[in-house]
C-alpha cells in the first residue's frame, strides 16, 4: 500500500472515531476511486496515482464552486469549498511561481525544445514534477508563454 492511501486509510479511521460525518464521507469518496481503479486495472494505485486522483477531485470541485457560485448557490459553494480543504490535506505543500518557473525552464533546456511543436516533450517532464502541487492548465499556460 502507498504511503498516501495508508495516510488517507488511517484519516478515514480517525474520522470515523471522531464522527465527522462530512469528512468521513469525502474520504470514502476518495478510498473508491482508488479501489474503482484498483478493480479496472488490476494494479496498485502508487502515490503518483493517487495524487493525480486527488489533483483531479479538486479540479472538479474548483468548477462547481465556479458553476455554484454563478447559479448564486451559496450554500453549495460551502461545501464544495469544505471538501477541497479536506483534499488539500492529503497534497503536498504547493509550488511557487518561482519554484514552478524554475521546474519549466529546466524541463525546456532539458529538452531543448525551441517552438511549440515541442510543448508535448515539456509538458511529459514537468507533469509528474508539479503533479498536485500546482494547476497543470497554468503550469501549460507558463510552458506557452516560454516557448513562444
Amino acid at each position: 500500500m502507498s504511503a498516501l492511501k495508508k495516510t488517507i486509510s488511517d484519516q478515514l479511521k480517525a474520522s470515523m472515531r471522531a464522527k465527522e460525518k462530512a469528512r468521513v464521507t469525502l474520504i470514502r469518496t476518495i478510498m473508491s476511486e482508488f479501489k474503482k481503479i484498483e478493480v479496472d486495472e488490476r494494479t496498485e494505485v502508487n502515490d503518483a496515482r493517487a495524487l493525480a486522483v486527488l489533483d483531479k477531485m479538486l479540479k472538479q470541485r474548483k468548477d462547481s464552486v465556479q458553476q455554484f457560485t454563478d447559479a448564486g448557490r451559496v450554500d453549495l459553494v460551502e461545501v464544495e469549498e469544505a471538501e477541497m480543504a479536506i483534499i488539500r490535506e492529503f497534497l503536498p505543500q504547493p509550488l511557487t511561481e518561482e519554484e514552478t518557473e524554475n521546474l519549466v525552464k529546466a524541463a525546456i533546456s532539458e529538452t531543448g525544445a525551441t517552438s511549440m511543436q515541442q510543448m508535448g516533450a515539456v509538458m511529459t517532464i514537468v507533469k509528474p514534477q508539479v503533479q498536485g502541487r500546482a494547476d497543470v492548465s497554468q503550469v501549460s499556460k507558463l510552458v506557452k508563454k516560454l516557448l513562444n
